[in-house]
């Protein structure tokens, strides 16, 4: 089963970055690559989260847009990309994200598959 791992940073997790980006790029690196290794990794992207605010559309039923400067969830857990894996499981996708040795928030999605 195909599984996202999206990631979000957290206050904690800027902070490290923050401190000592170098090690903290090592430790989050040997993580999805031991991930890779294993041969799990389908896939994944960091997004921006320094130096460009993103943009927000929101539809309304009536067909109206409105568009703001800033994430669309504003609290302190910013998206900062995802994975695709590969597991057997929801279990085995659970355990992969909590072997992530930084302090970001995951949240584990399946994949919807065509039949």
């Amino acid at each position: 089963m195909k599984y996202a791992l999206v990631i979000f940073e957290t206050d904690e997790s800027r902070r490290r970055i923050q401190a000592d980006r170098a090690a903290y790029r090592k430790e989050y690196e040997s993580w999805i690559g031991s991930i890779a290794a294993a041969g799990k990794l389908v896939g994944g992207e960091a997004l921006e989260t320094e130096h460009i605010t993103p943009a927000t559309v929101r539809k309304t039923a009536g067909g109206t847009s409105a568009v703001t400067d800033g994430p669309a969830q504003a609290d302190e857990e910013t998206l900062g990309g995802w994975f695709i894996i590969e597991v057997a499981d929801r279990e085995e996708a659970v355990e992969l994200a909590k072997s992530l040795p930084t302090p970001e928030t995951l949240e584990i999605r399946p994949i919807l598959e065509s039949a």
